[in-house]
C-alpha cells in the first residue's frame, strides 16, 4: 500500500515536539519535510531540537525548515521559553553534531518546493499557527490544488477561547491561541477551496494529560521515546495541560477511533473577538473533530512511544 505524504508544520511548544514523534511512528506516512513557525516557541532552538528528534530516532531523507513569517499577537515568553529547555534535553544531545538537515529555503519556499515536486495531493498536518501555510499559498496560487486537506490543531466553536482577556486587553475570551496569533492567515486559508479538518478547543478540553497517562508512560522510561515525553510532560503538569496538538496527529493515525461534525464558520480578525472560529450559517464549510474514544486514544499514544527502539 502507498504510504500517505505529509508535510508537518509545528510552532515548537512541547505538544509539537510530541505530535512530531508521533507522526513519525506512522508506517502509513511518509513524511516529506516539517516546518517550524516561530510562534508558541523562540525559533532557533525549536529548530534545533526538531532536528535532534529526528535524529534520536534515525530518520532520514526528511529535512527541517525554518519560517520566516511573523504573527499578529506573539504568545507569552513563559510559553515560548520551553524550547530552549527541550533542545537541552540530555537525550537530544547524545551527539556532537545534528545530522537531520536544515534546509536552506525559508519554510514558505521550501513547502511550495516540495509539494511542487509530489505526483500526488499532499496532506498538511498543521500544529500551530496557519501564517507559514497562508504564505506559501501566497508565493504559488497552483500549490492550493496539490493540498489534499488540511488538518489543523485551531479554534473554538461553541466553548470558550483559551486566550486571556486579561493579559492580552479585552479580548473576549472566544478567541483560541493559533488562530489569535494571526487571524488573517487563518482567513486566508479559509478563503481556499482545500477540504479542513480541525481539532478545536471543543474536542480536546476533553482529553487531559492525566496522572494515570503519566503513570503508565512513566512504566515505559527504558523506551527512548517514552523517556522523551516523559521529561516534555514533566515541563507542564504543574498547569491543566490537554493532548492539543498529539490529539490532532492522532488522527491521522487512528481516524477511526473519531467521529467528525460539519460547520459553517467564519473567521473574526478585528475588534474584541480577533482570532474567534464563528460559527455561522453561510460561512465556511469545515469539519471538526467531534468525540474520541478516550481508552483507544490513550492506548496509542502508549503504545507508539513503545514500539520505537533507536
Amino acid at each position: 500500500m502507498a504510504k500517505k505524504p505529509v508535510f508537518m508544520v509545528h510552532d515548537g511548544g512541547v505538544d509539537d515536539y510530541l505530535s512530531t514523534v508521533l507522526l513519525l511512528t506512522m508506517e502509513h506516512v511518509r513524511v516529506l519535510g516539517i516546518a517550524v513557525t516561530p510562534a508558541d516557541c523562540y525559533i532557533e532552538p525549536a529548530v534545533s531540537a526538531t532536528r535532534k528528534i529526528l535524529d534520536l530516532m534515525s530518520i532520514e531523507g526528511v529535512s527541517v525548515t525554518q519560517s520566516n513569517v511573523r504573527g499578529v499577537n506573539p504568545f507569552p515568553r513563559i510559553f515560548r521559553r520551553d524550547a530552549f529547555t527541550v533542545d537541552h534535553f540530555p537525550i537530544l544531545n547524545q551527539k556532537d553534531e545534528i545530522r537531520t538537515p536544515l534546509a536552506p529555503e525559508p519554510a514558505p519556499e521550501f513547502i511550495v518546493k516540495t509539494l511542487r515536486a509530489e505526483k500526488e495531493p499532499v496532506t498538511i498536518l498543521e500544529t500551530g499557527p496557519l501564517t507559514t501555510v497562508a504564505a506559501a499559498l501566497d508565493l504559488a496560487l497552483d500549490i492550493e490544488t496539490r493540498i489534499k486537506e488540511i488538518i489543523w490543531m485551531g479554534g473554538a466553536l461553541n466553548v470558550k477561547g483559551n486566550v486571556d482577556p486579561i493579559i492580552e486587553g479585552g479580548q473576549d475570551l472566544t478567541a483560541e491561541w493559533n488562530v489569535y496569533w494571526d487571524p488573517f492567515a487563518a482567513a486566508r486559508v479559509w478563503h481556499t477551496s482545500i477540504p479542513i479538518t480541525i481539532c478545536p478547543l471543543d474536542i480536546t478540553n476533553h482529553v487531559p494529560v492525566t496522572p494515570a497517562f503519566l503513570k503508565q508512560l512513566g512504566k515505559q522510561y527504558k523506551y527512548p521515546l517514552s523517556d522523551f515525553a516523559g521529561q516534555c510532560y514533566a515541563l507542564v503538569v504543574h498547569q491543566d495541560y490537554f493532548f492539543w496538538d498529539v490529539l490532532t496527529t492522532a488522527y491521522l493515525g487512528r481516524p477511526e477511533y473519531f467521529t467528525l461534525k460539519e460547520y459553517e464558520t467564519e473567521i473574526i480578525t478585528t475588534g474584541r473577538s480577533q482570532g474567534r472560529t464563528l460559527v455561522k450559517p453561510g460561512g465556511r464549510k469545515i469539519k471538526a473533530l467531534d468525540t474520541v474514544d478516550l481508552n483507544k486514544f490513550y492506548a496509542y499514544v502508549l503504545e507508539s512511544l513503545k514500539k520505537w527502539k533507536v
